[in-house]
């Protein structure tokens, strides 16, 4: 019997170019979900959440609570 070797896929790195962080930022301001913002830019959103904290911005829908009346 003949063994075969599984190749692993290469991981391939894009620069963000100033654009791509300038719609980041704009994505942020109008807390749009991760998963959207993940298709429009075409990143993963560990790659997406990674880059917004080195910015120091905020990432993704966040629920506000309910005031108790």
């Amino acid at each position: 019997m003949a063994k075969t070797i599984a190749k692993s896929r290469r991981v391939v790195r894009r620069d963000w170019t100033r654009t791509e962080i300038k719609e980041l930022r704009q994505h942020s301001k109008n807390k749009t979900r991760v998963q959207i913002i993940s298709r429009a830019l075409k990143r993963s959103p560990g790659a997406l959440r990674q880059k917004a904290r080195a910015l120091g911005i905020s990432l993704g829908h966040r629920r506000t609570k309910k005031k108790r009346a």
